[in-house]
């Protein structure tokens, strides 16, 4: 049983997950997603290849508030903090392709 005191309960663990991948154009995808309150916060990276033809388009929605979108222009990367993540989509037209990487934190109590 846990009380309200730092002495008899164990603090709260901080985990970090690392997910990278390639994405090439010519559709919407959806490269990550999780229940609300899963993690308490993201950061989100898109690396648009320099033979690419147009920007890659990254949006990521939270649980609560504003949708945050940015673009990666050819040979370029770009990224976004965001709290209580819980989609990541990368918008790629026909001729753009790049990695991504996603870097999510959260909270477990021991």
């Amino acid at each position: 049983m846990c009380c309200n005191t730092s002495a008899c309960c164990p603090p709260a663990q901080i985990f970090q997950e690392k997910i990278c991948g390639n994405f090439l154009g010519a559709a919407v995808r959806a490269v990550f997603t999780a229940p609300a309150g899963d993690y308490f916060e993201g950061t989100f990276e898109i690396f648009n290849s320099a033979s690419s033809t147009a920007s890659a388009v990254g949006t990521v929605t939270p649980a609560v508030g504003a949708v945050t979108t940015f673009d990666a222009v050819p040979g370029f990367s770009n990224a976004a903090a965001v709290k209580n993540p819980i989609s990541f989509v990368i918008d790629a037209p026909t001729g753009v392709s790049g990695t991504f990487c996603i870097t999510l934190y959260k909270r477990v109590l021991a």
